[in-house]
């Protein structure tokens, strides 16, 4: 295998790896707040991809080979963050909030439950049928010495690195991305404070699902949108989550990447069969539990008995 065709193997695992992080971006958000694990969080980004899609089809026609402007898909995309944000947002104050201060084992299973939920809801909406994303533009692949990029790619990439960058300023110097990480460390002391948790925990879930609304168009768009698509992908991102260290929004960003990168090669290079390729992801999270629970950036914490 040359140089060349391994960069091109990199680049098609890092367009994969950036929909992943994405998604794990919401993941550790809410884990880092709540310490829950939202099983939910891929449908939440099928929502999104729906809506984003009914939007298209109905300004510009339904059926695949549609012309769309930029304008009308980036109008989509915002449509499809408000819509993941308000049932992201929704799903929190009707299932998760009465479950605060219960056994962590109520609100997983409820997470499961609203997931099956969502899922078969929008199954009944739009058919179970998987339906075609119009491109808003041409793409076709440009050679970067020897290496075929899409627009698509370069898109995903960029817009990964754009919000990844922009959630981490905000955390880290916001008075808002204060009050979550105060919330974080114990939300008893928060509360004390003055700090308005439940505010906190209502902008957590609406940030975590705008994330995966974009994710889900993005994805959507080179392949198709289904009721179903929002659980392996979701499941994939929650292992990219753990692989980073869930909690670590740094480290969702490089778990989502060396997952893409290393499913890639797996099949790439190993010989695996593209249809088997969720056994490398879902094998990662077994060795990553086994041998660093952690993740990569995850931090050991003690608790006081």
């Amino acid at each position: 295998m040359g140089f060349s065709e391994l960069i091109q193997h990199f680049t098609n695992g890092l367009s994969q790896g950036s929909i992943y992080a994405l998604i794990a971006l919401g993941y550790t958000m809410v884990y880092g707040i709540l310490k829950l694990i939202n099983f939910a969080h891929g449908e939440f980004m099928m929502v999104g991809t729906y809506a984003g899609l009914f939007t298209i089809t109905a300004f510009a026609g339904s059926g695949a080979g549609v012309e769309v402007s930029i304008l009308l898909f980036v109008v989509a995309m915002i449509i499809a963050i408000l819509a993941s944000l308000l049932v992201g947002v929704g799903i929190e104050k009707v299932a998760y909030k009465p479950l605060r201060e219960a056994p962590r084992l109520a609100p997983l299973l409820t997470a499961i439950g609203v997931s099956i939920i969502l899922t078969n809801v929008m199954a009944l909406i739009m058919g179970t049928k998987p339906q075609k994303y119009p491109y808003p533009f041409i793409n076709k692949s440009i050679d970067l010495f020897g290496v075929a990029v899409t627009p698509h790619t370069i898109l995903v990439v960029v817009i990964t690195f754009i919000l990844w960058i922009s959630l981490k300023l905000f955390v880290e110097k916001s008075r808002m991305g204060k009050a979550m990480r105060a919330t974080s460390l114990d939300k008893d002391v928060a509360l004390l404070m003055g700090i308005n948790v439940n505010r906190v925990i209502s902008l957590t879930f609406a940030i975590g699902s705008g994330l995966a609304a974009v994710a889900g168009v993005l994805y959507a768009m080179p392949f198709k949108a289904s009721p179903s698509m929002g659980l392996i992908i979701g499941l994939k991102a929650f292992t990219a989550a753990v692989f980073g260290g869930i909690g670590n929004i740094t480290g969702a960003l490089i778990g989502g990447l060396l997952l893409g990168i290393l499913e890639t090669f797996g099949v790439a290079v190993l010989g695996i069969p593209s249809g088997m390729r969720d056994v490398i992801s879902f094998g990662i999270l077994i060795f990553i539990l086994l041998v660093k629970p952690d993740g990569i950036m995850g931090k050991t914490q003690r608790e006081k008995v």
